[in-house]
C-alpha cells in the first residue's frame, strides 16, 4: 500500500472527497510511515494525492512552521494534464534513435514517436510545456512506446512496477527502489522510465559485484582459515 493510500484509508474522505482533520499524532503504528520528517514528500504539491485532493494543512496548533494536522477538502477539478510537448523538445528527440530498440525508420512501426517517461502522466510539472526539461522525455520507436504504455497502465493498476530481468541479459529488476510502486520514487528505477539510465546504473554495479567478489575470492585462496 502506498502513502497516499494509507492516508486515504486514515482520513477515510467522504464521497465529495472530504476528509477530517488528520492530526500528525495519528501517524503511528501502521500509518508511521506518513511522518513529516522527510519533507512530506507523499502530501506536497506535487504528490499523487495533491494531483486528486485539494490537500490542506493546519498548522496553528503548536509554535512555529510546523504542520500539525492534513486534510482532504474535495477533488481537485480545476486541471487535467495537458500532454502537449514542447517543440524544442519534440524537434530534438524526433532525431533520435529509439533508447530501447535503436532504430529510427520511416515505417509506422519504426518511427520514433517522443514519450513522456512517467507512463501515469499526472505531474503537473510536466503537463505544462513552460516547466517542461529534456530530461522528461525519451525517444522511442511506436511498437515499443506501445508495447510501454500497456506495461504503464498494468503498473497504475497494481502499484508494481515492470521488472527488467523479463529481459534476458538485464541483470537487476531496478536500478532503484523494487517491484512497489512509491510516492517518493513515482516511476524512477524502472526500466521503462529510462532504459539508459538502468543501464549506466547496471554498469557501475556490475562492476562493484566483480571487484567484490574478485577480492573476496583472492582473500579466501590466501587466508583460507580466515
Amino acid at each position: 500500500m502506498t502513502k497516499t493510500e494509507l492516508f486515504i484509508e486514515l482520513a477515510s474522505p467522504d464521497r465529495e472527497g472530504v476528509s477530517r482533520w488528520v492530526k500528525v499524532t495519528e501517524f503511528v503504528g501502521q500509518y508511521a510511515s506518513l511522518q513529516l520528517g522527510n519533507g512530506g514528500s507523499w502530501c506536497r504539491a506535487s504528490s499523487s494525492l495533491s494531483k486528486k485532493y485539494n490537500v490542506e494543512f493546519d498548522k496553528s496548533i503548536t509554535s512555529g512552521n510546523s504542520i500539525d494536522a492534513v486534510r482532504l477538502n474535495g477533488f481537485r477539478t480545476d486541471e487535467s494534464f495537458n500532454q502537449a510537448i514542447r517543440k524544442d523538445i519534440k524537434d530534438f528527440y524526433k532525431e533520435q534513435r529509439c533508447v530501447m530498440l535503436g532504430v529510427k525508420g520511416f515505417s509506422e512501426n519504426t518511427k520514433i514517436e517522443v514519450d513522456h517517461k512517467d507512463g501515469r502522466k499526472d505531474d503537473w510539472r510536466v503537463s505544462n510545456p513552460m516547466t517542461q526539461s529534456f530530461d522528461d522525455f525519451q525517444p522511442l520507436c511506436k511498437a515499443t512506446n506501445d508495447v510501454k504504455r500497456q506495461i504503464c497502465k498494468e503498473c497504475k493498476l497494481t502499484n508494481e512496477r515492470w521488472d527488467a530481468t523479463n529481459i534476458k541479459g538485464n541483470p537487476y529488476p531496478f536500478y532503484q527502489g523494487d517491484k512497489h510502486y512509491t510516492d517518493e520514487l513515482g516511476c524512477v528505477g524502472c526500466y521503462q522510465y529510462d532504459p539508459v539510465e538502468y543501464r549506466k546504473v547496471c554498469v557501475k554495479r556490475i562492476s562493484k559485484d566483480a571487484a567484490d567478489f574478485t577480492s573476496e575470492y583472492i582473500m579466501k585462496k590466501l587466508y583460507p582459515e580466515d
